[in-house]
């Protein structure tokens, strides 16, 4: 991940490229400028291009690396001014190392459009929406399950409940909408409801790197949301953990069905005998890819199709673009909806000598006040489109010096 650099290493390395006039590169329509520092103050950068740079104007953003002792370092800094050769800029808030970007990213070639469709039908129902697309990677088990016969399916999940728990629910909101305290905690976050033991408390960390569970932190402040003030929140926490106690639960686990970014219900399984052993992530792994493989089940069987939305190819305005992804920008708030990181997509790259066709994923999502901006990797682009997109957006040959440089730490 790009780790940004602390204020003193960043005058630091301000300081040495000019003292050691480390040539700085600009990449910009398929060109290479060479910037070299010509002064620094605590104000501004000057520079001096190896050539002029056309379009170059003040108030621009312009984005750009250089090469220390073998870490390629990256920094945006705002123009100031532009005077034939030589560019004024502010100093940069951040110089970032160890690169997140597979490539170095740089400004859209003009003659380039970029079509994109998403991947699989899209659907738009009024279950509770969580912020970010859920993907579950499903065992060799799940993988052999028939999802045509959902009664199956459900027996079977029941069966394996059985060796765990004394009880289970199965619950799809569509009749019902979420009330009691977990539902709404899992409708809120798309997390799992997880109580080990009911002489304990909810889980202080998180273990999963994407975020699975309900922890102790969340809870009390869902529980400050509803209007417990903050000095009474650990009482309340306390007396609600207790009231399952005192109904003969041992360990508790509500566990949200996730399909797309809609959560349709949750299976709910308890402990209330003490021959049983509370419940343990595996439980939780296993019954989030039951989960999954239920939602692929509703789905093939028509459950969603009244919800459905027409797939249409929609173009983004892209902002820059890297041999690895690209960022684009979409001002369509009914799509902007169904753009969420994790969401697969298809992408066709229009240029003049060539179509690009590949899959992209969406990883960064933010948004301003009137639009959304989208970050996505390509996924599984055959290599010779590859060379050809990497030739195309930096004006060089695919080697091993270049692309070296280029792509920074990955």
């Amino acid at each position: 991940m790009a780790t940004p650099i602390k204020r003193i290493e960043k005058e630091f390395l301000l300081k040495v490229i000019y003292d050691e006039n480390i040539p700085i590169m600009y990449l910009r329509d398929r060109s290479e400028f060479i910037f070299n520092m010509i002064k620094s103050t605590k104000e501004e950068l000057s520079f001096k291009s190896s050539r002029p740079v056309p379009g170059l104007k003040a108030k621009k953003k312009i984005d750009l690396i250089f090469d220390y002792r073998g870490q390629v370092i990256s920094f945006a800094a705002e123009v100031l001014t532009v005077k034939d050769d030589i560019i004024t800029t502010a100093i940069p808030e951040s110089l970032y190392k160890n690169l997140d970007r597979s490539y170095s990213r740089v400004q859209t070639p003009s003659d380039l459009s970029v079509h994109f469709t998403f991947l699989g039908d899209r659907y738009s129902l009024t279950y509770p929406k969580v912020r970010e697309y859920s993907q579950c990677e499903l065992n060799d088990f799940m993988l052999s399950l028939n999802p045509v016969n959902l009664s199956n399916l459900i027996d079977q999940m029941a069966s394996w409940i059985k060796g765990f728990a004394n009880g289970y629910k199965l619950i799809i909101f569509k009749d019902v909408k979420p009330t009691s305290i977990e539902e709404l905690l899992m409708a809120e976050t798309g997390k799992a409801f997880y109580l080990p033991s009911t002489y304990g408390s909810l889980p202080a960390e998180d273990p999963y790197p994407k975020g699975r569970l309900i922890t102790e932190e969340i809870f009390k402040r869902y529980l400050e949301s509803t209007g417990v003030d903050i000095s009474f929140v650990n009482e309340a926490s306390d007396r609600f953990i207790k009231a399952k106690l005192d109904n003969g639960v041992f360990s508790d686990l509500w566990v949200p069905i996730l399909f797309q970014e809609y959560i349709i219900g949750y299976v709910h399984i308890w402990i209330n005998s003490q021959d049983k052993l509370p419940f343990d992530h595996s439980v939780i792994d296993t019954l989030y890819q039951y989960g999954t493989v239920l939602a692929n089940s509703l789905e093939i069987n028509g459950y969603f199709e009244n919800g459905k939305v027409k797939n249409e190819s929609f173009e983004g305005k892209v902002m820059d673009i890297s041999a690895s992804g690209l960022l684009f920008v979409n001002p369509n708030n009914t799509i902007s909806a169904y753009l969420m990181p994790n969401i697969e997509l298809a992408l066709k790259l229009i240029t003049p000598r060539r179509t690009v066709n590949t899959n992209a994923r969406i990883v960064r999502k933010f948004k301003d006040s009137a639009q959304g901006y989208f970050g996505v990797r390509f996924l599984d682009m055959a290599p010779e489109d590859m060379r050809f997109l990497f030739e195309y957006i930096y004006g060089k040959t695919f080697n091993d010096d270049n692309a070296g440089f280029i792509t920074g730490q990955v």
